[in-house]
């Protein structure tokens, strides 16, 4: 018998030609990718509205290998953070993260998606650096992750998720055609039908995916996991910087603008008396100054065995003074979720 192949890891153009080969009607192609990135089925037995035979035909020749959540936890501040298993018993987790108006009400619904199993970049902050590679996420693994904490959303908050970032575990450009397929099917009126703005990638600073993005005009948001804006620093947590440094993201962030004309976001971990000084926020100005953007600054959750601490406030007040007088937009991320290893740096599987 030969191998059965994985819908869920097809992107919108394979899933209609694989319903081509089998003499399909173009409309069936719609219902299953509907069914799949929808409605996150997790059958063929579910798809009331194939007939009979064809949903048998259909699971003698394909599968469906998405995730499946396997355990919640929820954060006194709201956060929630899912395990998901994958069909191997591979184990991921992704995270919603929920700002609420003055009197209660959800407001922004975010929800924060994992790539890859593990990360092979080995940032020294980052908890699931310290994990290693096991392999990427296909489409259906990445879209099954929001279309489920889109679920939760809607039984807590009674209103859909608002935003998803894939800056979970893993690195997003190391995995980039699942990404940006994921993030187009998330986008598709007969997908999740989130407008593109509101779909923001990250990556480390892999400059050949970066330029790949800028060329084939990606419409999501751009965000750069910066942490420390000076090579020697940069190299001591973020061990890509050491053959894509600063100098090299310039270029190509520079070049991302040209061919876009749009904005980029810095994401910057503020760790206590390592990149938190005047001297590093002068740095980081510089960069934001390359081409038009805004600087996330990061209240670093801890984690286990790593030296690097949360900036303290008062350090923290000064760094933000030092941007604004350089005109640099700012925001600040505070911590959320870190109670139940949430956070920013902490998504990590222990035995895998």
């Amino acid at each position: 018998m030969s191998q059965r192949i994985n819908l869920s890891a097809l992107n919108k153009q394979q899933l209609s030609d694989f319903c081509d080969e089998l003499g399909l009607k173009r409309y069936r192609s719609d219902q299953l990718f509907q069914w799949i990135h929808h409605k996150n089925a997790k059958s063929f037995d579910e798809m009331t509205n194939l007939p009979a035979m064809l949903r048998g035909s259909l699971a003698e020749k394909a599968e469906l290998k998405g995730s499946k959540r396997a355990a919640m936890n929820r954060s006194k501040d709201g956060t929630v953070k899912c395990l998901f298993r994958l069909h191997d018993d591979k184990l991921i987790e992704a995270v919603l993260i929920p700002e609420f108006f003055d009197d209660g009400v959800a407001d922004r619904l975010t929800v924060c998606v994992s790539s890859q199993v593990g990360c092979v970049f080995g940032c020294t902050f980052c908890a699931t650096g310290k994990m290693g590679l096991y392999r990427n996420l296909t489409i259906g693994e990445i879209t099954s992750q929001a279309l489920a904490i889109n679920t939760i959303a809607m039984e807590e908050y009674g209103k859909r998720i608002t935003n998803i970032v894939y800056m979970g575990m893993g690195e997003p450009f190391h995995n980039y055609g699942s990404v940006v397929d994921s993030a187009a099917i998330l986008c598709d009126p007969l997908g999740f039908n989130l407008s593109p703005k509101r779909i923001t990638i990250s990556t480390v600073g892999l400059t050949k995916q970066i330029r790949r993005y800028a060329d084939e005009e990606q419409p999501f948001p751009l965000a750069i996991s910066l942490h420390a804006a000076d090579d020697d620093k940069r190299n001591k947590i973020m061990p890509i910087n050491k053959s894509r440094n600063i100098e090299a993201l310039r270029e190509v962030i520079e070049y991302y603008y040209r061919k876009l004309r749009r904005p980029v976001t810095y994401e910057y971990l503020l760790f206590d008396r390592f990149n938190d000084g005047p001297d590093d926020a002068r740095k980081l100005a510089k960069v934001a100054q390359w081409v038009p953007s805004k600087v996330n600054i990061i209240m670093y959750n801890n984690v286990e065995g790593v030296m690097l601490e949360r900036a303290k406030e008062d350090r923290l007040g000064r760094f933000i003074s030092e941007l604004s007088r350089r005109d640099v937009r700012v925001m600040v991320r505070r911590s959320r979720g870190d109670d139940i290893d949430a956070g920013c740096g902490q998504l990590a599987i222990r035995s895998s």
